[in-house]
């Protein structure tokens, strides 16, 4: 499995905000330095504040931090919000067919690694992740 440039960015800026605590950044400051393109960002951090995982505050003075200590940031619940689509073969996808049913048990398979994957990332915050 892959994660979307969503979920990559998200988790990058988050770590970002989280390792420097007392720093504001900007949208700006932030895709120069992560090296990522600022009309994306701009989605993922209006995201990321609507939800409450970072403040954003206004003005001459204003920037970016987290909304939320890195402890109390789940990274299972933030990968359920910004993957969306955690289909790994077509037999997931809604309206899907397999034309092996009944012979195939490969959904099977794929469903106990999503969940063990998805598990993990549900036993781990920010905190655990950040240097």
């Amino acid at each position: 499995m892959r994660l979307s440039k969503f979920s990559d960015f998200s988790f990058r800026i988050l770590i970002t905000l989280a390792a420097s605590p007392d720093e504001l950044y900007t949208v700006e400051r932030l895709a120069s330095e992560l090296e990522l393109s600022l009309n994306h960002l701009k989605k993922v951090v209006h995201l990321l504040a609507k939800e409450g995982y970072i403040k954003s505050t206004k003005g001459r003075y204003g920037g970016l931090r987290l909304g939320k200590r890195p402890d109390e940031i789940n990274l299972g619940e933030l990968l359920k919000l910004t993957e969306g689509d955690f289909s790994l073969a077509e037999c997931f996808m809604e309206g899907g067919t397999c034309t092996l049913s009944p012979h195939c048990k490969l959904k099977g398979v794929l469903s106990i690694a999503m969940r063990n994957f998805l598990k993990e990332f549900d036993n781990r915050t920010l905190q655990d992740i950040i240097w």
